[in-house]
C-alpha cells in the first residue's frame, strides 16, 4: 500500500468517525456502534465505497487507541468512590458482576464453542460499557439521582474486576502449552501488576515531581511516552498491553499533574479510540453477522434478565423503590469498549471465527437497545410494582426507600442527592 493510500485510508476514517459522531448526537445514540457500523458498511466485505481494504492497514492507529482507552480509564479511576460507598457498594458490585459473568459463562459452554471461548463470552457478557453508562445518565438528566452514585460504583468495581480479568486471561487464550507455563505466564502477568500497583500506592510523590512541568506539550510528551512503553513492556511480558497503559493511567492519576494530564489526553482518546472501534468493523463481514443472530438474541435476553435481577437485589440492599432500581438496571445495560478489547485479544489468539461476528452484533443491539430502555425504565417499574417485586414510589416526594439508608456517605444529608465525580462524569464523552 502506497503512501498517498495509507494518508488516504486513515484520513477517509477520522473523517468518517467525525461524521458519524455528529450523527450520533443528532438522534441521541452512543458513538460506539455508529463507529464499528461506519468500519463495517465501509470495508472490505461489504458492496459499495471501500474505505480501506485491509484493517492491518490501521492495526497501529487502533493499538494506540486500545492504549488510550485504558490509559484514560487509569486516570480517571476513582478509588475513592470505591471506598466511600464501602462493604454495600461492593456487595452490589460483586452480586452485578457475579450474575452477569456467571451467566455469560454459562452462556459460553451452552453454545459449545470452547473453553477459552467461553471464557471470552463471560468478559463481554459481564462488563458494561462505562462510556455508554455515563452517557445515558447525562443523556437522561439522572446525575443528581441518589442511585447515579451506585451506578458509577458498579462501574468502578467493574474496572478493577477487568484488570485482573485480563490479566488472568491473556495466559489462557494466548495457547500456553501446559497448566505449568499458564501458571508461570500468569505469576508474570500478576507480579507486574503488583510492582505498577505498589508504584501506584507509594511512588505518586516522586513520580509526580518527575513528570510536573508547566509546559503542555512537555507534559503531553511525557505521559503519552510512559502509556506506551509501559504497555510494549507489558506485552513483552506476556500481559495485554493495555492493562499496563491502565496502570500508568492509575499512577497518574494520583500526581498533581493527573487533573491537567486528563484534559490533554481527552481529544487524543476520542480520535484513536474512534479509530480502534472503526478498524473493528472493518474485520467484519457482515454476512457473519446472520449466522450469530440467534445465539445474541439470546445472549441480549440473558443480559436484561441479570440486569434486573442485579437491579432488584440493590435495591433490597439499599432500601430502593421501583423507580431507581428500573434505572440501575437499565442504565447498566450498555456494552460497548471492554467487550471490543476481548474480541481483539480473541481475534489475536486465533479463537473461533464466530466471536467476533457475535460480539460485534451484540455490542450493537445493545448499545442502542440499552438508551432507549432507560428512557422507558418507568414501564419497567410499573412491572416491578405489578408483580410485587419492590415497593412502589410514594406520590408528591422522595420515599425512604428511594434513598439511601442512614449509612450512606458521611457528609451528604438525606434531603442533597449525591453528586458523581468530575472524572467519573467525564466517561460520557466518546468513546
Amino acid at each position: 500500500m502506497g503512501h498517498a493510500d495509507t494518508l488516504l485510508a486513515m484520513g477517509g476514517a477520522f473523517v468518517a468517525a467525525a461524521v458519524l459522531a455528529r450523527l450520533g448526537r443528532r438522534i441521541g445514540l452512543p458513538t460506539i456502534p455508529l463507529f464499528m457500523l461506519a468500519g463495517i458498511l465501509l470495508g472490505p466485505h461489504t458492496p459499495g465505497l471501500v474505505l480501506v481494504r485491509d484493517a492491518h492497514d490501521l492495526e497501529m492507529l487502533s493499538a494506540l487507541g486500545l492504549v488510550l482507552l485504558l490509559f484514560y480509564l487509569g486516570l480517571e479511576f476513582q478509588l475513592d468512590d470505591l471506598r466511600a460507598g464501602g462493604r454495600r457498594l461492593l456487595a452490589a458490585g460483586g452480586v452485578y458482576l457475579l450474575l452477569n459473568v456467571g451467566a455469560g459463562l454459562g452462556f459460553g459452554f451452552a453454545l459449545g464453542w470452547g473453553l477459552r471461548e467461553a471464557l471470552v463470552l463471560a468478559g463481554v457478557l459481564g462488563i458494561s460499557s462505562s462510556a455508554i453508562v455515563t452517557k445515558v445518565l447525562v443523556d437522561s438528566g439522572r446525575i443528581g439521582h441518589p442511585e447515579t452514585r451506585l451506578i458509577l460504583g458498579v462501574t468502578v468495581v467493574e474496572d478493577i474486576f477487568l484488570a485482573l480479568y485480563l490479566a488472568a486471561l491473556q495466559p489462557v487464550i494466548s495457547g500456553a502449552e501446559g497448566m505449568g507455563e499458564t501458571i508461570l505466564q500468569a505469576a508474570k502477568a500478576f507480579g507486574f501488576l503488583l510492582v505498577l500497583a505498589i508504584a501506584a500506592r507509594y511512588g505518586t510523590r516522586l513520580i509526580g515531581r518527575l513528570i510536573a512541568v508547566r509546559d503542555n506539550e512537555l507534559l503531553v510528551i511525557s505521559f503519552l511516552g510512559a502509556a506506551i512503553l509501559v504497555a510494549g513492556v507489558s506485552e513483552v511480558l506476556g500481559v495485554v498491553d493495555a492493562i499496563g497503559a491502565f496502570m500508568v493511567g492509575l499512577i497518574l492519576a494520583g500526581t498533581p499533574s493527573g487533573p491537567r494530564i486528563r484534559r490533554l489526553v481527552h481529544p487524543l482518546r476520542d480520535a484513536f479510540a474512534a479509530i480502534f472501534f472503526l478498524a473493528f468493523g472493518l474485520a467484519i463481514n457482515p454476512a457473519d453477522l446472520v449466522s450469530v443472530a440467534g445465539p445474541v438474541a439470546a445472549a441480549v435476553a440473558l443480559t436484561i434478565a441479570m440486569n434486573v435481577i442485579a437491579g432488584l437485589f440493590a435495591a433490597r440492599l439499599y432500601r430502593y423503590g421501583s423507580g431507581p432500581t428500573a434505572n440501575i438496571a437499565t442504565t447498566l445495560l450498555g456494552r460497548g469498549e471492554f467487550a471490543l478489547i476481548l474480541a481483539a485479544m480473541a481475534a489475536t489468539a486465533g479463537l473461533d471465527g464466530r466471536l467476533a461476528p457475535f460480539i460485534a452484533s451484540y455490542v450493537l443491539v445493545l448499545a442502542v437497545l440499552g438508551p432507549i430502555l432507560a428512557g422507558r425504565a418507568h414501564l419497567l417499574a410499573r412491572v416491578l410494582e405489578t408483580a410485587g417485586a419492590v415497593r412502589p414510589r410514594r406520590r408528591g416526594r422522595t420515599s425512604r426507600e428511594e434513598r439511601p439508608s442512614d449509612d450512606r456517605e458521611p457528609g451528604l444529608p438525606d434531603d442533597e442527592p449525591a453528586e458523581p465525580s468530575e472524572a467519573a462524569a467525564a466517561r460520557s464523552g466518546t468513546p
